[in-house]
């Protein structure tokens, strides 16, 4: 849904759950978190290949090896044996 089409229905929601009494609130609430939770199922978690993807730069494998390098250049130390 488009953010300009979503403010009216918003609206009109949060106008219609203020006219509930509190334990029809209660249960309107119940229902939408079982939504989200039920959409959250239909849209699993990407990998953090997925989640960087549109943001505009790569990790070479390069960049890989050298962060490794540099976080496990001095392992094991000989002050921790």
């Amino acid at each position: 849904m488009l953010a300009h089409h979503r403010q009216p229905v918003e609206k009109a929601v949060i106008h219609q759950f203020r006219e509930l009494p509190p334990d029809v609130q209660q249960e309107a609430l119940a229902y939408l978190q079982f939504l989200t939770a039920k959409n959250a199922v239909n849209h699993p978690h990407q990998g953090i290949k997925g989640l960087w993807a549109n943001e505009g730069f790569t990790i070479s494998e390069e960049d890989i090896e050298e962060a490794r390098r540099e976080c496990w250049g001095n392992f094991p130390r000989e002050d921790i044996l």
